[in-house]
């Protein structure tokens, strides 16, 4: 597939800009990926929002769980996607219906149909195939804040 993601530089622009982020496929089994990562951003001062349409209405780490990205009511800065590849075309849709800046799906997901259906709506803050909680170690934000 190959998706060619931005420069470091950029991603870690994306990571000190943000305040909110959509966890798409965040689960409440607390041993699962999405919840360490979720938990991890949010401890590190990042507002999350989970999304999962089967746990709508719940709480997952002290959030209001959505069933879709159109229903939170706040400008989301990240979506950080959870979901096998074969959900992002479907998830870059849900996307463009909103104001979000960064579509983002983790580590090990990519798809060249959600890369084209996001730039032919003129969205291009795409990261793919990376894990946020290790760029945002990379990013050295974690020592900034803590100086902060």
């Amino acid at each position: 597939m190959g998706i060619e993601n931005p420069s470091q530089e950029v991603i870690f622009g994306y990571l000190k800009k943000a305040k909110n982020i959509a966890v798409v496929g965040l689960s409440n089994r607390t041993d699962r990926t999405s919840y360490l990562i979720a938990e991890g951003l949010q401890k590190d001062g990042y507002r999350i929002f989970p999304v999962n349409p089967v746990l709508a209405g719940e709480k997952i780490l002290g959030e209001q769980v959505y069933a879709n990205l159109k229903d939170i009511p706040e400008h989301i800065d990240i979506v950080d996607i959870f979901r096998r590849s074969e959900f992002l075309p479907e998830i870059a849709k849900d996307f463009i219906a909103t104001d979000a800046d960064v579509f983002w799906a983790q580590l090990g997901l990519e798809s060249a149909e959600a890369a084209d259906i996001l730039q032919k709506n003129h969205r291009h803050n795409i990261v793919m195939n990376r894990c946020i909680k290790v760029e945002y170690a990379y990013s050295g934000l974690r020592q900034l804040k803590d100086k902060g």
